[in-house]
């Protein structure tokens, strides 16, 4: 019986391994056709690299899953099958709509309106393979909808520097992965295979200033947004603690925070800028962009790890460590920048007398 489990777990990660081979090729192979077809990546107001970088690597976090579709993986019992395409099939519906407009928005710029239903449509088709789309709960549903719509975006912004969405990607995989074992929530190949596409993304991505093979895109910070909110939500749904939230709460405290400083400069929220804490961090500061990708990751993984073990897992106990943990991250966010936004003034004032001479 050991020697059979042994064999079964020697095979598992050889499946794995060919799995990372494969994903690794395809990740080279769409390099090839973004070179062809010059989908690049050109510097902006918002961009904190000042070279021509190959866009849409981040492709791959949607490869990953169609790979795991159709990859046959153990059971419980002991047999070897593809994952069950009628509960995950709406999923993978609304992953590939929503990556295909934003793979499309990435070659051609697309009207919000348009990537917006693509949005809500996604995250309808999301939470049908949760089995949540019921019409007694409508209220539910439509708030769940802007809020993952919301978060999708909000992770789309934070992506502005190399590294930052695979590292913050490891950040929220990983103690899901350790929360699966204890609740089993979602097959766990899903996650492992999740993470080999990051992993293969970080080969390209992870790396100095003007080093980066590639960025992600939206079709990247966009998939994976959408990838982590289905793992986070079959969580939230099994348990109906919403404190599992908590997974995503420094990027939710840089986004949220930074969208309402800009609500109170009278800014448009739709015009491209660098006021994230991150961005001030790269330009303002001159952080490396790995340094800065490792920070946010390891304050993720410090607050979720703290979570999964050091917290009583008691409903109480779950929203005190949240709302503590959020109100200290805002503190230190707000005297960030109380001490630092005085040189991103500077910056753009600089702009301004640039711009009359």
């Amino acid at each position: 019986m050991f020697l059979l489990i042994a064999g079964e777990y020697e095979l598992a990660i050889l499946t794995y391994c060919i799995i990372a081979v494969i994903l690794f090729i395809a990740e080279v192979c769409y390099f090839k056709i973004a070179d062809h077809f010059n989908i690049i990546d050109k510097p902006n107001e918002r961009s904190s690299h000042s070279t021509i970088v190959l866009r849409g690597g981040g492709v791959i976090f949607t490869l990953s899953m169609i790979v795991w579709s159709l990859t046959p993986f153990p059971t419980p019992s002991g047999e070897w099958c593809t994952i069950a395409l009628l509960e995950y099939w709406p999923f993978l519906c609304g992953l590939l709509l929503i990556d295909g407009v934003s793979f499309w928005d990435d070659v051609k710029s697309l009207p919000d309106s348009v990537r917006l239903v693509a949005q809500f449509t996604a995250m309808a088709l999301m939470f049908w393979s949760m089995g949540i789309m019921h019409w007694d709960m409508w209220w539910i549903v439509i708030l769940a909808l802007i809020v993952c719509v919301g978060a999708t975006n909000v992770i789309n912004f934070m992506d502005g520097i190399n590294g930052i969405t695979a590292g913050y990607a490891i950040a929220v995989l990983l103690p899901l992965l350790l929360q699966n074992r204890r609740l089993e929530f979602i097959e766990e190949s899903y996650l492992i295979v999740a993470l080999l596409g990051v992993l293969v993304f970080c080969f390209f991505n992870f790396r100095p200033k003007g080093k980066a093979k590639c960025f992600a895109g939206d079709v990247g910070s966009i998939g994976i947004a959408f990838i982590l909110l289905f793992a986070i939500g079959r969580l939230i749904v099994q348990t109906g603690d919403l404190t599992y939230l908590i997974f995503l709460l420094i990027y939710g405290v840089d986004g949220v925070l930074t969208i309402i400083h800009r609500i109170m400069l009278h800014e448009n929220l739709g015009e491209a800028h660098r006021k994230h804490a991150y961005q001030l961090m790269c330009n303002e500061l001159k952080m490396g962009h790995v340094k800065i990708s490792l920070l946010y990751m390891l304050m993720q993984l410090v607050v979720s790890l703290g979570f999964v073990y050091l917290c009583p897992d008691t409903v109480l106990a779950h929203w005190i460590y949240m709302i503590g943990a959020g109100v200290v991250l805002a503190v230190a966010y707000v005297m960030f920048m109380r001490k630092y936004y005085h040189l991103h003034e500077e910056y753009l004032a600089s702009l301004n007398t640039n711009a009359h001479k």
